[in-house]
């Protein structure tokens, strides 16, 4: 097992690590619309929280040596389920070559009370 870390995502607030290669894929943990720079929540729509978590989860996955054309799966987790179409929007302009499987869940509540969370599987270079 090998752990990933960068300074281009938002680093671990708690016991995990940003992702860990294992077998041949990649397991991330779920990003948070958090800045990296400050880690401090991006104010702003579901759509805007949506694109930095998704830009979050794509530097987690470049450290780790792979793309986001990779994943195999993900896991979106929404405070609700209201904002599917408005995040479906922005999840679909960064998976528009590769679709890979999804689960989309409401979450009674998500860490720092965000809007949405997303992990992801990704096939390892």
């Amino acid at each position: 097992m090998e752990t990933i870390q960068t300074d281009l995502a938002p680093k671990a607030i708690g016991p995990y690590s940003q992702a860990i290669k294992a077998g041949g894929l990649v397991f991330t943990s779920g990003q948070i619309p958090l800045d990296p720079s400050t880690m401090q929540v991006v104010e702003g729509d579901i759509q805007k929280q949506t694109e930095l978590v998704l830009n979050n989860l794509k530097a987690v996955l470049e450290a780790a040596g792979t793309s986001i054309d990779r994943v195999v799966k993900t896991t979106v987790f929404l405070a609700d389920m209201n904002d599917f179409a408005a995040m479906n929007e922005v999840y679909a302009s960064f998976f528009s070559s590769n679709k890979p499987a999804r689960s989309t869940v409401q979450a009674a509540r998500l860490p720092r009370d965000v809007s949405v969370e997303i992990e992801a599987i990704a096939l390892a270079l």
